[in-house]
Order: C-alpha cells, then structure tokens, then sequence
C-alpha cells in the first residue's frame, strides 16, 4: 500500500486501518510512502520500483497525481448554518487551497463550492487562497485575507486540519473575526483537541482508518477473483464541539 505520505497523523490512521484487517484476516501487508504531499517523484518512483520487483499480488495506492471525483462536503452546509447562527448576515466564505492544480485540492474546493453555495452562502472563488498544504502558508494566506477584509468573513475553510488551525491562530485577537467559523478537514486527532480548545471550529471527518481497512479488504477481494464496487464508501461525518471528544476517544482506540 502506497499512500500520499507517511508523515502526517492522518495517514497513521490510515495505515492503522489496513494492519488491523491483515492481522483479522492472515494477510501481509506493508505500508509506505512518500515524504511529503509534493514528493511527487519519489511516490512514482516507489510506483515503479513495487510493479516491477514481482514481490506483491496488489497494490493499493493513494496516487499524488491522479483523477478523482469530486465529492460533496457535508461540512460546508453545516458551517454556513453555525455562521448564520453566530449572527452572521452575510454568509461569505473564502477557502484556504492546497496544492494548486492538485486532483484532491480540486475535489475538495469544488465540494466546499457547491456546498457553501447551495445552503446560501457565497463561495469567493476570486479570492481563494493557496498554502500548499502547510501551516506556515496558511498563515500568511490569512493575513492577506483579513487586510482585504477588514470587515470579518463568516467562514474561511481549508484543504486540512493544520491550516486552517494555523489560520484561526493568525486571526485570534482580530475582533471582527472572533465569531468566523473556521472549518477544516480531516477530522483526527489534533483536530478534535483543537476544536476542544476553541483554536477550530468543525472539521469534516474521512474515517482515515476505514479507508485502510476497506482498501486491504478490497485488494484481497480482487485477489480472490471477487466483483469490487467501483465506488467503496467508507463514510464521512463532520466534529464540532458537542463531539470533539467522543471522536477523539475512537481514535485513540484505533492506535492501541
């Protein structure tokens, strides 16, 4: 299994996932990957090294580079609800980006769009940000966005957890932006702790672990000559603060 990366939290859950059916199911599996989200190069070229080394029956892999299906982001719907219930009149909404030109960057700018848009808010396109995926961005991503906007904005949303944290640090102490709901994504650990200390407002939850799972399920269905579905859900949700804890404490459970 080749994920996007190996160092960040969520693909620990991930990975996680994926052990936990091969050890219930007697399967081997191994887990890598890349650096960094734009180590692009050195994914492909674990890609080629697996095909041709003859020592797998499948790969799975959580491709840098690839087509993917936009998909609907409940979070954005439900953010637009808390900022009207925070007293917001002007439901506006400007997104902290990823990787530009990135397929999971656009699948989830385009989910928040929709979102954001069809629970009557205004998605800013013109205004979207790009922070490459990291905090330090972010946070300047955020600076720019508050000069331009003096007036507060009602939701900044972004690409993952750890910029849109690093974005509501950047906005603490700035009055017109103490009631902006600031909507991540992923929904793990550091999220929900977060969350639990007013520095996030919601994050919208992939079961990162259930990904892992279902993927090694998947690859020995197909190994064993099984018919797969061409779309596996293996869900999503969002977290706010009524259950920051309850998710953190399944979490914990999955790493034991």
């Amino acid at each position: 299994m080749i994920l996007k990366t190996t160092s960040a939290g969520y693909w620990q859950y991930v990975k996680a996932g994926a052990e936990a059916y091969a050890d219930e199911n007697g399967v081997s599996v191994e887990v890598k990957g890349p650096t960094s989200e734009t180590a692009y190069d050195e994914q492909q070229n674990m890609i080629e090294t697996d095909l041709n080394s003859g020592a797998y029956d499948a790969l799975v892999i959580a491709p840098l580079q690839g087509d993917q299906v936009a998909t609907l982001i409940k979070g954005s719907e439900t953010a637009v609800q808390a900022a009207k219930d925070a007293g917001w009149d002007e439901i506006k909404a400007i997104e902290i980006c990823g990787v530009q030109g990135d397929a999971t960057n656009t699948a989830r700018y385009e989910g928040y769009k929709k979102g954001i848009n069809g629970a009557g808010g205004e998605f800013l396109e013109d205004e979207t940000q790009y922070a490459n995926a990291v905090a330090d961005q972010a946070v300047t991503c955020m600076e720019a966005i508050m000069q331009n906007h003096p007036e507060g904005v009602a939701i900044i949303c972004a690409n993952n957890d750890d910029m849109v944290m690093a974005a509501a640090r950047a906005a603490k102490g700035n009055d017109t932006y103490k009631d902006t709901i600031f909507l991540g994504f992923n929904g793990d650990r550091a999220a929900c702790e977060a969350i639990l200390a007013g520095e996030e407002t919601m994050s919208v939850i992939q079961d990162a672990y259930g990904m892992g799972y279902k993927a090694a399920e998947a690859a020995v269905t197909a190994l064993d000559g099984g018919e797969l579905e061409e779309f596996i859900d293996s869900g999503s949700g969002v977290v706010d603060a009524d259950s920051a804890q309850e998710r953190l404490d399944e979490l914990a459970e999955y790493l034991k």
